[in-house]
């Protein structure tokens, strides 16, 4: 890291003291005198664009944030394998008790480009491409919706199907569908656009996304 960027940083951390620690003061003795109890957990990409608590003006305590390349979620598995995604939502829906699980894709995801652009020799081998390989299926229903040609909005297609993925593939861990089946927790699939700033929810009903 650069000193400059280093710099950077630090003063960060200092504007933050004196514009959120110390005007919440209380809050922040709250959550650490009683711990977390946020009601939502947040499935998000990495993407250095799309932060889950600036896009929705969340106060420190009111999310449970899992991010990851192209905001997926893997089907439920058992074994012994280095599950982190699973893990994370393991302890939001049955440690923290949360009431909603929303999936937030977003437009020019660089991981579900890669997702897009299909496996090549050079790439086989790599960490991402095996990651994106959970949302397979959404490729192959984009590529019956928008000509591969036209590959933004063959891209865009790719997000939106690899949101509803994720969504599907959370239902088969069977903690989720046991507080699905007692009506206690919601499931939601997201969609922002970075450039005209619009927020969509998918909708099972019309399996359409709607602008929020």
């Amino acid at each position: 890291m650069s000193l400059t960027k280093k710099l950077d940083l630090i003063d960060g951390f200092r504007k933050f003291r004196r514009k959120y620690f110390v005007l919440e003061k209380d809050l922040y003795l709250n959550l650490s005198s009683e711990g977390q109890s946020p009601k939502t957990l947040l499935i998000a990409c990495s993407d250095s664009r799309v932060d889950p608590a600036i896009l929705l003006s969340a106060e420190p305590g009111d999310l449970f944030v899992i991010r990851n390349v192209a905001n997926l979620v893997p089907p439920y598995e058992e074994g012994g394998g280095h599950h982190g995604t699973s893990a994370a939502i393991e302890f939001a829906v049955n440690v923290l008790k949360v009431e909603n699980v929303i999936v937030l894709g977003h437009a020019q995801c660089g991981g579900i480009a890669a997702l897009a652009a299909g496996p090549s020799q050079a790439d086989q081998g790599t960490f991402v491409r095996k990651w994106v390989t959970i949302a397979d299926e959404a490729r192959e229903k984009a590529l019956q919706q928008v000509p591969i040609h036209d590959f933004k909005k063959f891209c865009q297609c790719c997000e939106l199907e690899s949101v509803k993925v994720s969504v599907k593939n959370l239902k088969t861990f069977p903690f989720i569908q046991k507080r699905l089946n007692e009506g206690n927790l919601s499931l939601s699939g997201w969609y922002f656009d970075l450039e005209d700033g619009k927020l969509l929810e998918y909708s099972e009903k019309s399996n359409k996304f709607i602008e929020l």
